[in-house]
């Protein structure tokens, strides 16, 4: 036997619901997505296996925060996509990373504060004034991975 019930009818805006009402609390979230992709690169001065040109699927995790709007939403999980696509992505999917990074030794280690200060960047020209980036989490193989946290950005 299960509960398992079919809505008779769905909730409605101004009737069923409040529009003051769709904000439930105003405390601080965090909210996180997740993307993939795929490069080469080489690294210098190294001694192993990564002094060879060689690729990746990388996974990286963006933690952001933030205080929720009149709607309940801090941001919308489609923006971020939006700002990952149009400003981080095309510079690491299916590229060469030595060309496409600014100089650098493309570790994952200069990689992931390259996307920290480009995520935040973003955000602030998108008008995202009240949301920061917390964390930004890069996983190079399936068990390594670099992280860049807010705190370390802001104070060091």
């Amino acid at each position: 036997m299960s509960d398992f019930k079919i809505v008779e009818r769905l909730q409605r805006i101004d009737v069923d619901i409040q529009r003051n009402q769709l904000k439930y609390h105003a405390k601080r979230v965090l909210i996180s997505k997740e993307f993939t992709f795929d490069a080469a690169h080489h690294l210098h001065h190294y001694e192993g296996k990564c002094k060879n040109l060689h690729g990746h699927t990388y996974r990286v995790i963006l933690g952001l925060s933030g205080y929720t709007d009149e709607r309940g939403l801090m941001i919308d999980f489609c923006d971020i996509k939006e700002i990952w696509k149009q400003k981080i992505e095309i510079h690491l999917d299916h590229r060469y990373l030595n060309e496409t990074l600014p100089l650098m030794n493309t570790t994952a280690e200069n990689i992931v504060v390259w996307i920290y200060e480009k995520l935040t960047e973003a955000l602030r020209d998108e008008g995202y004034n009240g949301v920061r980036v917390e964390f930004i989490r890069l996983y190079e193989t399936p068990t390594s991975y670099a992280e860049a946290r807010r705190e370390w950005m802001e104070v060091e």
